[in-house]
């Protein structure tokens, strides 16, 4: 273990992050009922240009106006690229009240893109005399995100999560493909005569949890596009689950079931993390370092496994 400690991310579900447009307000109380954890009202992508303003607007009145219950909530600024972002943040610090958890920035490519936000969000925030500290989502969906998905991760003490973005990435990464998340058809290996088809997210992935989870901050992944496809969507959340992603986009209100399943420890997992635990317990009053569990060796490393699952077992419960 290194001298410098790996910090634990914030201690909230985010098994499921809802997305809805602000333009469509009809849509909100639903989203609401949801039994998504974190809900993203998005000024952004789904939100024509004429419609910005009034998307803004309602997704501030959305804030104070509507019960949220518990959940994270959430909403989607403009890109920096654009004259709406800093209008976002302005207005909604300025205006929407303290039920605000966090802003998502979206196509973030390095460090200063999140300095820059936070030194609008801190003015704001001091100016008006705000008591909650907002904090940040990030997608990394470009080229120069994920090359510098380290640095974006330690940019900000405000940093909550990060999520990949596979459309825009795509585009960015000059990737041959439509598709918004899982195989993708030209993506291939043969042997034998057969076609295997491997997953062309897996390094992307696997290089946000790593930053994440250096710096404290939650890996989550992102959009799958093909909402009628309930197997694609499993598939991928299985496999983001088990590279240490804690949870999933649901861009449409029957991805939220699954999302949640899937990021869920099962009882049998659960029960068997507190037997581990238990077991540990027993071997240290004993002076050992390591006992056998169901004929298998467990650890030190063991327990830390299990308590990753045991405490995501009790957030849920509670």
């Amino acid at each position: 273990m290194s001298f410098r400690l790996q910090p634990l991310p914030p201690a909230r579900l985010n098994r499921c992050q809802l997305f809805g447009p602000a333009s469509r307000s009809a849509l909100f109380e639903k989203m609401a009922a949801s039994a998504a954890d974190v809900i993203n009202l998005d000024l952004e992508d789904s939100v024509a240009p004429d419609d910005k303003e009034s998307a803004r607007r309602q997704a501030i009145a959305a804030i104070g106006d509507i019960d949220w219950g518990s959940k994270t909530l959430s909403v989607r600024i403009n890109g920096l690229d654009t004259p709406f972002w800093y209008r976002d943040v302005v207005d909604l610090l300025e205006q929407a009240g303290e039920r605000l958890d966090q802003i998502m920035i979206p196509k973030v490519g390095n460090a200063a893109d999140i300095y820059a936000v936070d030194a609008l969000v801190t003015a704001v925030e001091r100016a008006k005399g705000r008591q909650k500290r907002i904090g940040f989502e990030v997608i990394i969906e470009s080229a120069a995100g994920i090359s510098h998905v380290e640095e974006i991760a330690a940019a900000s003490p405000r940093m909550q999560a990060m999520s990949l973005g596979a459309a825009d990435f795509a585009a960015s990464m000059g990737m041959a493909t439509t598709g918004i998340g899982g195989t993708q058809e030209n993506y291939y290996m043969v042997r034998e005569g057969q076609k295997y088809w491997p997953d062309p997210w897996h390094w992307a992935q696997t290089a946000i949890v790593a930053a994440c989870r250096t710096h404290g901050v939650l890996p989550v992944d992102g959009p799958f596009g093909d909402f009628s496809d309930k197997d694609g969507f499993v598939a991928q959340a299985r496999r983001s689950a088990t590279l240490g992603m804690v949870g999933k986009w649901a861009i449409h209100p029957s991805q939220i079931a699954l999302a949640n399943e899937v990021f869920s420890p099962s009882e049998a997992a659960v029960t068997e993390a507190r037997e581990i635990l238990t077991a540990m317990e027993e071997a240290k009053r004993s002076g050992a370092g390591a006992t056998v569990y169901k004929g298998r060796l467990v650890d030190i490393a063991s327990i830390k496994q299990a308590e990753v699952i045991v405490r995501q077992a009790e957030l849920i419960a509670e």
